[in-house]
């Protein structure tokens, strides 16, 4: 990768048009091997801090290499897949949020598997991941029904399933998109069953700092005296969570820190 390609790479990330956690690893990763200074790492470290998969992947590259960081990610999915695939029933109604790679495998899996369900999903502003989302899913065959955001409590009334990613797996809880922590409360009010679907490098021991994007994304033109706030993620407790599907198995919260604590 040469320097353009390098600085492409630091823009597409640090500027959302590479999407999710796993997609950003990857590149982070390749632009890291071809350049494999500290300066680099640091830098790529600093576009996306609340991704714990951006700099695990770049900390394991020094222990087992480029290659098998890579090659960690697809071993990851197909073990996902079928977790989700002995999850979801035919018929099924499934809710999700945002863009997530690791959600979107899956339910594409289970498609080709052979099971007829649906997807409920939120556009997800101001940069309308969900959209990204649905027209993933329907290229796929997958009927999707994409909700605006603030009727986010008729999606999850509706739906059987809820599935997010996750930004960050925390010991008290998983950061995800904005608009997270409302839906884990309102499917435990609704006893709609979350489960987050989530790589284990997405863990992190420390806390994670919200990222606070800039204004214009949501309002371009905004008069001078109105203030905006742009939280990018937000806090799912770990209350609301019934339990984290990763390359480990389906294991209550607890049971996924106490395992990654060991191997992160």
């Amino acid at each position: 990768m040469n320097k353009r390609g390098l600085e492409k790479t630091y823009r597409d990330i640090k500027e959302v048009k590479i999407q999710g956690a796993t997609n950003i690893a990857k590149a982070a990763v390749k632009a890291y091997v071809s350049k494999p200074t500290k300066g680099n790492k640091q830098k790529l470290m600093s576009l996306r801090p609340t991704e714990p998969t951006l700099s695990n992947a770049l900390n394991f590259i020094d222990k087992v290499g480029g290659k098998k960081v890579i090659s960690h990610f697809s071993e990851s999915q197909e073990k996902i897949n079928k977790l989700v695939f002995k999850l979801i029933k035919s018929g099924m109604i499934v809710y999700t949020h945002c863009h997530s790679t690791n959600v979107i495998k899956a339910l594409v899996y289970t498609k080709k598997k052979g099971k007829n369900f649906e997807v409920y999903n939120t556009e997800t502003r101001p940069l309308f991941q969900g959209r990204v989302t649905a027209k993933q899913l329907a290229k796929k065959g997958i009927k999707v029904t994409t909700f605006v955001d603030s009727a986010l409590l008729e999606a999850i009334k509706k739906s059987d399933l809820i599935l997010l990613g996750a930004d960050a797996i925390l010991k008290s809880g998983v950061i995800n998109k904005i608009g997270s922590g409302t839906i884990a409360e309102l499917a435990s009010a609704h006893k709609k069953p979350l489960y987050v679907v989530a790589d284990s490098w997405k863990f992190s021991p420390k806390n994670v700092k919200i990222e606070e994007r800039d204004f214009h994304e949501v309002w371009k033109n905004a008069p001078g005296k109105i203030k905006i706030r742009n939280p990018a993620f937000e806090k799912i407790d770990k209350e609301y969570i019934k339990g984290i599907i990763s390359e480990y198995g389906l294991l209550s919260f607890e049971r996924f820190i106490k395992k990654a604590k060991k191997v992160l």
